[in-house]
C-alpha cells in the first residue's frame, strides 16, 4: 500500500511539473498569409574612410645659413711720398720782410655829436576832480489842493521832516486813492522814494507824474529832472542826460 500511494504521489508531481512548464511564457506563434505591409530593408552605409594625413616637411636647403664669402676690396699698392727740396732761388733773403699792402685805408672820422637838447621841467598833470552830481532842488510851490488832501499833505511833510519816510509815504498814498489823477502826489511820492533809496521806483512815479502835469509845465519840467537824478543814482549816466534835455523843453 505504501509503494502504491508512493508511485501516486510521483505521478501527480510529474504531472503538476509538465503542466508548469506548459502554461510558462511562450514564444509568439508565426503568422502566415497575412496582409501586412511590408519594409525594404535599408542597408547600413559603411563608415566613411578618414581623410589622409599629410606631413609636411621642411625643403632641404633653405634654413641652410648662407655661406660666408669673403670679399677682398682691389686696392692699388700704396705710394710712398717723394721729398722735393725746396728751389732756393725763389725764396726771399729776409725771411721776416712781409710785403706791405701799397693800398693805405682811410682814416676813420669820428661821427659829429649831436647837441643834448636840454629837457623842459614840464608841470605834472593836474587830475581832474570829478564834477559833484548837482544837488536836486525839490519843487516847493503847487496848486492848491482839497482839503482832505491838503491835510494829508500836510502831515507827509512834517513826517518826512521828522525823519519817519514810511508813515509819509503812507500818508501821500491815502491822499493818492482820493486823487488817482493829482500829478503834484506824484511828484511828492517819487520824491519820498528817491529818499528811501529807491531810484528805481522813484524814476518810474516821476515818468507818470510827468505824464499827468498836462499844462502844468513847471511841474513837468521837475519831474524830468527827477527822473534825471533817479537815473544818475542807477549809473545811467545816457538815460540821464536824455531826462535832463527833456526838461529842458519846458
Amino acid at each position: 500500500m505504501l509503494s502504491i500511494r508512493a508511485l501516486l504521489i510521483l505521478l501527480i508531481t510529474a504531472l503538476l511539473t509538465a503542466c508548469a512548464d506548459l502554461c510558462g511564457p511562450q514564444p509568439p506563434a508565426p503568422v502566415y498569409g497575412g496582409n501586412y505591409p511590408s519594409y525594404p530593408t535599408v542597408p547600413t552605409p559603411p563608415p566613411a574612410p578618414e581623410p589622409p594625413v599629410t606631413e609636411t616637411r621642411p625643403l632641404e636647403g633653405y634654413n641652410r645659413p648662407p655661406d660666408m664669402v669673403e670679399i677682398k676690396p682691389d686696392l692699388p699698392p700704396p705710394v710712398e711720398p717723394q721729398i722735393i727740396p725746396p728751389d732756393q732761388s725763389s725764396l726771399p733773403d729776409d725771411p721776416f720782410a712781409a710785403e706791405q699792402p701799397t693800398d693805405t685805408a682811410p682814416p676813420e672820422t669820428e661821427a659829429p655829436v649831436e647837441a643834448v637838447k636840454p629837457v623842459e621841467n614840464m608841470p605834472p598833470p593836474v587830475a581832474e576832480t570829478p564834477k559833484e552830481p548837482e544837488k536836486l532842488k525839490p519843487l516847493d510851490t503847487f496848486a492848491p489842493q482839497s482839503p482832505a488832501v491838503g491835510s494829508l499833505v500836510m502831515a507827509a511833510n512834517e513826517e518826512s521832516q521828522g525823519g519817519n519816510l514810511d508813515s509819509a509815504v503812507s500818508s501821500i498814498e491815502r491822499a493818492i486813492r482820493i486823487e488817482p489823477r493829482n500829478a503834484t502826489l506824484y511828484y511828492k511820492l517819487a520824491l519820498l522814494r528817491l529818499q528811501q533809496s529807491k531810484p528805481r521806483l522813484a524814476e518810474d512815479i516821476a515818468r507818470k507824474a510827468a505824464l499827468l502835469a498836462v499844462n502844468d509845465t513847471n511841474l513837468k519840467k521837475h519831474s524830468w529832472l527827477l527822473v534825471a537824478k533817479a537815473r544818475e543814482q542807477q549809473s545811467n549816466p545816457e538815460g540821464a542826460k536824455k531826462a535832463k534835455a527833456e526838461a529842458d523843453k519846458y
